[in-house]
């Protein structure tokens, strides 16, 4: 029973190691899509709006805000992607180190340097991503102050 479950914890072990990489920047890359995607609709969408065309600022709101939470939220989570690939990658370190005759410096630190650089990439979707938000969250405002000098001359 004892000899199963170190089994199953060895091959979880070599099927994390295996698929570790490609999931992580998989799911990077797919919220970097998406947050691409979503931007340049956005942008697109701000340049040909009339906002005389609204009749309510509630409907202004929805239309201007729509896809703003999915951005917002991949800048808030792409770090922790990258955070859980680090963590997992580091537990692989020490699993090899474990279960292996060597513990050099360098193989610690070759394990630890591959698995930072999933923080880094988690970083590297999450720091544009919220330059993104923040720009079109300024460009939100703007429209709907615009919408307001409207209504007011009106």
């Amino acid at each position: 029973m004892i000899e199963s479950t170190w089994l199953d914890q060895v091959s979880m072990m070599v099927w994390i190691k295996d698929y570790l990489d490609i999931t992580i920047f998989g799911i990077l890359g797919l919220m970097s899509f998406f947050l691409l995607a979503y931007a340049i609709e956005r942008v697109l969408f701000f340049a040909r709006i009339d906002v005389d065309d609204y009749g309510d600022s509630h409907s202004l709101q929805v239309v201007l805000t729509r896809h703003l939470t999915a951005i917002a939220s991949i800048a808030s989570n792409a770090p922790y992607i990258g955070l859980l690939g680090t963590v997992l990658g580091i537990l692989i370190t020490f699993h090899d180190l474990s279960a292996g005759a060597e513990l050099s410096a360098s193989a610690v630190m070759l394990g630890l340097a591959l698995a930072l650089k999933a923080t880094a990439a988690g970083l590297l979707v999450a720091i544009p991503a919220t330059l993104i938000y923040n720009g079109l969250v300024r460009k939100v405002d703007v429209l709907t102050a615009r919408w307001k000098s409207l209504q007011e001359a009106s």
